[in-house]
């Protein structure tokens, strides 16, 4: 699915809890619809402004940890993490000038 990487509940802690700039983490699942829809729109915005926040994928079915500690209860759900917080919780897919606006504070 497109060009941003995948990360697990082994890996969480050092790829977005550790990292140095903000990390937007796309919680998804396969028989998700919305998902679908919202997955070209996170490629383009990341190959856009990838220089500025790390975009990773989660899916919850194969990883239930992660989601579970952060209550993520309906997808999609993308979570920007900063210094180990999430600073940023956007619910559902929405249209890329939508995404766009809510990351501005990230991407410039």
């Amino acid at each position: 699915m497109g060009n941003i990487p995948a990360v697990t509940d082994a890996a969480f802690d050092a790829d977005v809890l550790k990292s140095d700039k903000p990390v937007l983490v796309d919680f998804w699942a396969e028989w998700c619809g919305p998902c679908r829809q919202v997955a070209p729109i996170l490629d383009e915005i990341n190959t856009a402004h990838g220089d500025k926040i790390t975009f990773l994928k989660m899916n919850v079915d194969e990883n239930p940890v992660t989601p579970s500690n952060y209550r993520v209860t309906g997808i999609p759900t993308l979570a920007v993490f900063q210094n180990g917080e999430i600073v940023k919780t956007i619910v559902g897919a929405k249209p890329k000038g939508a995404l766009l606006k809510e990351l501005e504070d990230f991407i410039g």
